[in-house]
């Protein structure tokens, strides 16, 4: 859970970075003006690049420690993988963060290393679940789902459009695609979030693992429409002539950034309850065992 945290801290750096368009304030990589060590005079957008790099510096010890400590506690060989996977995430991301700044804010690199970002953060707080006290001690049975679609492709459906509205997001960020898709595909996200929701609810309110990401997701996603709509006023409408990033159009964003991240999360949260444990389908008991082996009937 703390490294779920500080990942989240770190996404709200990465967000300050590009909000103050401060992504070259640091102009080499993997040292900050020459050095690995000094820290530099924190003047200017070399604060926030600075930061962000410190706290990915932590991000990445605490993924160390994360993915040996799973390793060699941890019975379960898929959750064993799942550390691992983290472990290779997070390096990844650190590469990527490396090339933005070596080739010199790339939209495709950047909008990479944001959407790495992002889903770095759904794999830490994924481990946070499945280590959790609730999960190790609950023994759930298992619900039938014959409504067509199945919950199960619902809650797909919902992630799949947040990872195409998180690209879409970062493009315009990085001045690599204009901001139509993002907006376009927003009333799309809206739509299949709210259904998949409802259908969350409607028959399975009494199961508290699935009804409370349910009702986090919808209140996110209420939350994230309005700040979508502040934030373009803010960047596009009022702020296109700006000099520089002015105090609201970084507000807005940020906060925009921050909130996507806890909705997609959430999601993987809601599909994680859904597919292992409380409503596979039409299956009779969860696809995974304690093991990671498949049981599927």
């Amino acid at each position: 859970m703390f490294t779920a945290c500080t990942t989240f801290l770190l996404i709200i750096a990465g967000a300050l970075v590009t909000s103050n368009d401060a992504g070259l304030s640091v102009p080499d990589w993997p040292t900050s003006f020459g050095s690995l060590y000094k820290i530099p005079h924190l003047v200017g957008g070399v604060k926030f690049e600075h930061t962000h790099r410190i706290i990915a510096q932590f991000v990445g010890f605490l993924t160390i420690i994360l993915a040996v400590w799973t390793w060699r506690s941890d019975r379960r060989r898929w959750v064993r993988y799942l550390g691992i996977a983290a472990l290779g995430t997070v390096i990844a991301q650190g590469i990527l963060g490396g090339l933005t700044v070596l080739f010199y804010l790339p939209p495709a690199i950047s909008s990479a290393h944001a959407a790495l970002a992002q889903t770095f953060f759904c794999i830490a707080v994924a481990i946070a679940v499945f280590t959790g006290r609730k999960w190790a001690e609950a023994n759930p049975a298992p619900e039938s789902d014959s409504v067509r679609p199945h919950l199960m492709t619902l809650t797909s459906l919902s992630i799949f459009v947040l990872y195409v509205q998180l690209v879409a997001g970062a493009m315009f960020r990085h001045h690599g695609m204009s901001w139509w898709p993002h907006v376009l595909n927003a009333p799309i996200v809206a739509i299949i979030l709210t259904w998949t929701a409802i259908r969350a609810l409607s028959p399975h309110a009494r199961i508290e693992a699935v009804r409370r990401p349910a009702i986090i997701m919808l209140s996110l996603l209420i939350a994230q429409l309005c700040l979508g709509f502040v934030a373009f006023m803010t960047r596009v409408a009022w702020g296109h002539d700006a000099v520089q990033p002015e105090l609201p159009m970084v507000i807005s964003t940020v906060a925009h950034v921050a909130v996507g991240a806890l909705l997609l999360a959430t999601t993987v949260v809601l599909a994680i309850q859904v597919w292992w444990r409380h409503i596979p389908a039409a299956l009779a008991q969860p696809l995974f065992s304690e093991d990671g082996k498949s049981v599927a009937a």
